[in-house]
């Protein structure tokens, strides 16, 4: 079953885009081109418009930060763009909190995507569930594009998965208290 899952192109029912979760005033993408931000990429609206892109400034690397507005369970990640200048391997961090090119590899990512033609087109990547529980914000390190040239361009970012439901209300002050 878990094989089929993982070619699925469909997102199952119950995951839903987490785009109403984001908290905006919060993220942050490094290395980005100023004419070209992040919102293009991952607001709605704007990444349904091919026009529009994030594009990365000095080299070909991002560096994106999601903090979300309460705990998440990440289920699959969409990134899409062109086939030259799209992005080919994403490493993904949960809760890690300012992250820089210079420490980036200081730390294990949770997971590491090569992203595929098909995915650069809009297949989902369905991520390693387990290690995506209890995620209260995702760094996404854009470490190389598909041909080696010194700008990625990514037209949309989408992040499947669901809401971390508690029913305890005494559990979760204690988990925000630490």
């Amino acid at each position: 079953m878990a094989s089929e899952s993982a070619t699925s192109t469909a997102i199952p029912r119950n995951q839903v885009d987490l785009l109403d979760f984001i908290d905006w005033t919060g993220v942050e993408c490094l290395n980005q081109n100023t004419a070209h931000p992040f919102q293009n990429a991952i607001k709605q609206g704007y990444r349904e418009d091919e026009g529009l892109i994030l594009e990365s400034d000095a080299d070909e690397q991002l560096l994106i930060y999601i903090p979300f507005t309460q705990m998440v369970k990440l289920h699959s990640i969409v990134v899409k763009g062109s086939q030259e200048e799209g992005p080919q391997t994403i490493k993904l961090y949960t809760n890690r909190e300012h992250m820089g090119f210079s420490n980036v590899t200081d730390f294990p990512p949770s997971d590491t995507i090569t992203l595929s033609s098909d995915n650069l087109q809009g297949k989902p990547v369905v991520l390693k569930y387990v290690k995506f529980q209890n995620v209260r914000s995702l760094t996404i390190f854009i470490e190389d594009n598909q041909s080696g040239s010194d700008i990625t361009k990514v037209q949309k970012i989408v992040l499947h998965g669901t809401t971390v439901e508690t029913t305890d209300m005494k559990g979760l002050k204690k988990i925000e208290d630490h």
